[in-house]
């Protein structure tokens, strides 16, 4: 989401967010409690990461008459939505989430609510996974200019966001996929890219490499 709207210029005002915690007002904007949530101009809500990009496509792009990040044709929107639930829901589960929960989320959740030392075993899980996702991704993009067609779409910006997350863990086996290196390092240097570099973790700061262009 964020890297959506820093492709169409836009600076959001970010609100953490505990989810461990309940929160009436979180609730009362999407009963699900789950984030992200979008408050946009004017007051609407616009609930889940896939559905916000849309809708900031649907939105922004006639402002800005620049790229929709969606394809035009039926089949390659098809195809990028097929790539945004890959790296938005499988990777996420697969490799993301153990990472996150186990070196991140752990050490600031109540131990009554699922805290206290990290699963040496989820962590495993997460870097034996991670090499098929690399190794996917060095496929799509040694075989297409960006991972869902011929220009850059909500596929790259849902994968990078998954990668960026493990990377400033410093857990990306980088020497697993030369093309995926290089697919990575494209995307990296977008201006739009910028304001995640510039992210840090309380209690857990970035991998040294992580906001280096150049690895």
């Amino acid at each position: 989401m964020r890297l959506v709207l820093a492709e169409y210029g836009e600076a959001p005002t970010l609100i953490e967010e505990e989810p461990w915690e309940r929160n009436e007002q979180l609730l009362a904007l999407d009963p699900s409690g789950s984030l992200p949530i979008m408050i946009d101009e004017g007051g609407a809500v616009i609930s889940g990461a896939a559905t916000i990009a849309e809708y900031l496509i649907e939105t922004r792009t006639p402002r800005v008459g620049e790229s929709a990040l969606m394809p035009a044709g039926p089949l390659e929107r098809a195809e990028t939505r097929r790539l945004v639930f890959w790296f938005n829901a499988k990777m996420n589960a697969e490799v993301t989430q153990f990472l996150m929960t186990e070196k991140v989320f752990k050490r600031v959740i109540p131990i009554s609510q699922g805290g206290g030392a990290p699963d040496s075993a989820a962590i495993r899980a997460a870097r034996a996974n991670i090499r098929t996702h690399m190794r996917y991704i060095g496929y799509l993009a040694d075989r297409r200019n960006w991972l869902g067609g011929k220009d850059l779409t909500l596929a790259d910006l849902a994968a990078a966001a998954e990668i960026s997350c493990v990377d400033y863990l410093g857990e990306v086996p980088w020497d697993e996929d030369q093309r995926a290196k290089a697919w990575y390092a494209r995307i990296k240097s977008r201006p739009a890219f910028r304001p995640l570099l510039a992210d840090s973790v309380r209690g857990a700061p970035p991998a040294k490499h992580y906001a280096d262009l150049d690895f």
